[in-house]
């Protein structure tokens, strides 16, 4: 509704703004999203995903086209280079080379040429193992992911923690992958796209008014 919207009044139509939904809180803890927990290949290859996304916070749609030969392993980061430039993201590597492996155990994931491919065949007649994934399947794929997360949370927290715990992986559950993008913006992560950046620095900016009354 919201990108509809504002399409709409670019085109001359007097509508009201729709709200879109901003992170909330302005500061979450997102590392949890990014540890290895098993080999099932869905966790697996969305640890990947947002290990990158954290320090190279690309929209959904760069995801969904972004080729493995477009990613490079180092000693210590990896190295994207895309045609829109080159990026250093360090923190990722763990997530990649397990990920990397897992698709080596799977005959039409080794030979996919996309960095998150399908799992499995969709409703789709051109949906294949291997195949690329469109935008809202990653969303839903993000989503499962981050409500999966939540549960490990609850589930392993010590009595100590399990306040925090749950508070965590409630934020978890009404998280998206768009909100994960603008809070690893927020956070100081190098931006890839323009699509987040101003809302992300809004975001900084209304942090950093909230300490100083604080203080």
């Amino acid at each position: 509704m919201a990108l509809y919207s504002k399409v709409a009044r670019y085109g001359g139509l007097a509508l009201t703004r729709t709200p879109t939904p901003e992170p909330t809180p302005l500061r979450l803890e997102l590392r949890p999203l990014t540890e290895l927990r098993g080999t099932d290949p869905e966790h697996v290859r969305a640890v990947a995903w947002c290990a990158l996304a954290l320090a190279w916070p690309a929209p959904v749609g760069v995801f969904r086209s972004l080729r493995r030969d477009q990613v490079h392993a180092g000693t210590r980061r990896l190295v994207l280079r895309t045609d829109d430039g080159e990026w250093s993201v360090p923190g990722a590597l763990t997530a990649w080379h397990a990920w990397e492996a897992v698709r080596e155990r799977y005959p039409a994931l080794a030979a996919s040429p996309w960095v998150l491919p399908a799992l499995r065949r969709g409703p789709g007649l051109d949906s294949r193992v291997g195949g690329r994934l469109s935008n809202q399947a990653l969303q839903v794929t993000f989503a499962k992911h981050a409500g999966r997360t939540a549960q490990h949370l609850r589930a392993t927290a010590p009595p100590s923690r399990e306040g925090a715990a749950a508070e965590l992986a409630a934020a978890y559950r009404e998280l998206s992958y768009d909100s994960y993008r603008r809070l690893a913006l927020a956070a100081g992560a190098t931006p890839v796209g323009a699509r987040g950046v101003v809302r992300a620095g809004r975001s900084v900016a209304r942090s950093s008014r909230v300490s100083r009354r604080a203080g």
